[in-house]
């Protein structure tokens, strides 16, 4: 990792506050990315409770916010967010052979509509920066507008997750290896 370990008891009272949010809310421990962010504060607050929200509060069933974070992650070849969340994946009910394509960068094969329609959906404004109008109009008649609009903040976050992941050489955690590697 690019930035120095520290310890928990090394905070200011700034880094200090948003430590103990992080703990005291649903992740319940402070890693990877988050760690980097504690050097800023005011990103560390505003970054977490967004990412809170899009990981634990969209609309989207968790089996597709899921799916569009690996999707994510796997463009970015973040190695620390697929360890993460293919397990999560997994346990929400995404198919071991949907979730192997995806990491190797092939075109999964779906059996149910909605994870086809997060999958290019996301694809498409990853690798085109932008979604034509048959993927956005199939998204938004699957999934509801309110949904579409919370998937883009989704990508939007797990991008951010894993340029911090790629930008500051996030560890695997110990005894890991990196999916992309």
């Amino acid at each position: 990792m690019r930035i120095p370990d520290w310890k928990s008891n090394e905070l200011s009272a700034a880094q200090r506050k948003i430590y103990d949010a992080i703990v005291a809310g649903p992740r319940g421990k402070v890693e990877g990315p988050l760690r980097v962010w504690l050097l800023s504060p005011g990103l560390a607050e505003r970054a977490q409770e967004l990412g809170s929200f899009c990981r634990f509060n969209t609309t989207l069933p968790s089996r597709l916010s899921e799916l569009a974070i690996l999707a994510t992650g796997a463009f970015w070849k973040a190695g620390f967010e697929w360890h993460v969340h293919a397990p999560l994946a997994l346990k929400a009910g995404m198919s071991p052979d949907v979730l192997e394509a995806i990491r190797t960068g092939e075109r999964p094969k779906f059996q149910k509509d909605d994870e086809g329609a997060v999958y290019e959906f996301a694809h498409e404004l990853l690798t085109n920066r932008s979604v034509s109008n048959a993927v956005y109009t199939r998204a938004v008649r699957l999934l509801g507008l309110q949904s579409v609009v919370e998937l883009v903040g989704v990508i939007g976050y797990y991008g951010l997750i894993s340029m911090t992941i790629n930008a500051f050489e996030v560890s695997m955690p110990e005894g890991s290896v990196d999916p992309f590697k």
